[in-house]
């Protein structure tokens, strides 16, 4: 997987996936994997939606991951699997007024305001946000380049005005951090698609480092090389928690991804063409995008309710 250049997130997710297979199929030994593969791996996936009730999404991950391990791994590729499918149909995304919005600003600070700042302000997702490279901001454009985001897609997505001027002393903080690594011997990034061998000291330029990074050294679990890697996502849904704990009157289930639905849902209210709305989120079919407009069908922008006429 690492050849094929998948991210660290789906190579252990697909781990787990095999995992969970064989365990469920209560396999002892590898030749069992050849045995009546199909009829496995549909009693697998059956099991999922029958009695786990999973979502489309979580079995169609299973699903790909067994199609990885049987076609790359075991080179015996899996023919008409006739699995039960989820038929849960995608929910309607929670999505936060431009009032709540502010509320939870006003209970942020520091580096996590800024966080939250770019999720909102460009429709990030939070991975994307987390890996998000200092050369990949444009400040004079006012806009990010998201590298190899959902899909392994690059898109540009706007830098809000407002966010500027903090997020240039965060970079400028981050560079000061930076050097001081190099002092100490450290300095270096991960780098994608094997661009370490082809530009063998681009890896310590600053550049190519994470706008947020953690804070401790760390050893990277694929090779070993210690080094400063970027924030964990865990600490921005920490963040936005603790947040959104003190406005007492917003009883909604808020993480990151809640903002990114809030950037597609504002930006549509203000009359933003639903197409370019699409190229700023990254999605690839126009009808993942569609799901905002029935947000809005479902708003006080919709219809009005007959009460309201008495």
């Amino acid at each position: 997987m690492q050849r094929m250049n998948y991210a660290y997130k789906t190579e252990s997710s697909y781990c787990d996936w095999v995992k969970r297979f064989i365990k469920f199929s209560q396999m002892q030994s590898r030749d069992e994997l050849f045995e009546g593969a199909e009829g496995k791996v549909e009693v697998f996936l059956t099991d999922l939606v029958v009695e786990q009730n999973v979502a489309a999404s979580t079995q169609n991950q299973a699903f790909n991951a067994l199609v990885f391990l049987y076609k790359e791994v075991l080179k015996r590729p899996l023919e008409n699997v006739r699995a039960t499918r989820s038929r849960k149909q995608p929910r309607i995304p929670v999505v936060l007024s431009v009032r709540e919005v502010k509320k939870i600003f006003a209970q942020l600070t520091g580096v996590n305001a800024l966080m939250v700042s770019l999720l909102y302000g460009g429709g990030l997702r939070i991975s994307e946000l987390v890996r998000l490279r200092v050369q990949d901001v444009d400040f004079d454009c006012c806009q990010i380049t998201v590298r190899d985001g959902k899909g392994k897609r690059d898109r540009v997505t706007p830098l809000a005005k407002k966010a500027i001027p903090i997020l240039q002393a965060h970079i400028t903080q981050r560079k000061m951090t930076h050097k001081q690594d190099l002092i100490d011997g450290f300095g270096g990034v991960y780098l994608p698609n094997a661009l370490a061998k082809k530009y063998p000291n681009a890896d310590k330029k600053f550049g190519w480092q994470y706008v947020f990074a953690s804070r401790n050294i760390a050893t990277d679990p694929r090779t070993n090389v210690e080094r400063r890697h970027h924030i964990d996502q865990s600490a921005v849904n920490k963040a936005i928690k603790v947040a959104v704990g003190k406005c007492r009157s917003i009883d909604k289930k808020v993480s990151a991804h809640t903002f990114r639905h809030s950037f597609a849902t504002h930006l549509l209210q203000t009359g933003t063409d639903i197409r370019t709305i699409q190229g700023l989120l990254g999605h690839s079919d126009l009808q993942t995008t569609m799901i905002y407009t029935h947000v809005l069908k479902q708003s006080r922008q919709g219809v009005v309710s007959p009460l309201d006429k008495l």
